[in-house]
């Protein structure tokens, strides 16, 4: 089965992806790092890497293409990315699709400890992190990033650990394939 894990920066994304691929026994793809060690590989920061992918489709299209094809040769993979479930559905490739989010200052307040920055840097860095996704998903592939219709679960990660968060995928899931 492949699972797509998507959400805003600090909903949870990685963690959840990793926990239920040790949960599922199945391969996960976290393509967020991928996007990071090219920020990296440059020089810049993921806000200065998302202003440079806005007038460079050729970025956001290495990965969506990676996205694809990791879907098409694994029909047992996790995939974690922004645009995973919206890419599987225009590619009419099945999955069971997730939506993580949380609220603005608990996913705030989640990145500053993963990056180890001050709540005011975060809070600028993760507000134009989202502001250029939305505008370069928009802008390349027309899609709204707040169109949750392609999701079967949305769940709210604010007051659930990561194993609760892994317990409800899993619970979704078994529904789903009894249903």
């Amino acid at each position: 089965m492949r699972v797509t894990i998507s959400g805003p920066p600090g909903s949870g994304k990685t963690t959840a992806c990793k926990k239920l691929s040790e949960r599922l026994g199945l391969k996960a793809v976290a393509f967020g790092e991928f996007f990071r060690t090219l920020a990296r590989e440059k020089g810049m920061t993921l806000a200065e890497f998302g202003a440079l992918a806005e007038t460079d489709p050729t970025i956001d299209r290495r990965v969506d293409e990676m996205i694809l094809d990791v879907a098409r040769k694994n029909p047992d993979v996790i995939l974690e990315s922004r645009l995973s479930a919206y890419m599987l559905t225009k590619n009419s490739i099945p999955a069971f699709r997730v939506y993580l989010w949380a609220s603005p200052d608990v996913r705030i307040r989640r990145v500053g400890v993963r990056e180890g920055e001050p709540f005011e840097d975060v809070c600028l860095h993760t507000l134009e992190r989202q502001s250029s996704e939305a505008k370069r998903y928009k802008m390349y592939y027309d899609i709204d990033i707040e169109d949750k219709s392609v999701y079967d679960l949305i769940l709210n990660t604010d007051d659930l650990d990561p194993d609760q968060v892994v317990d409800r995928i899993v619970k979704e899931i078994e529904e789903s394939t009894c249903s």
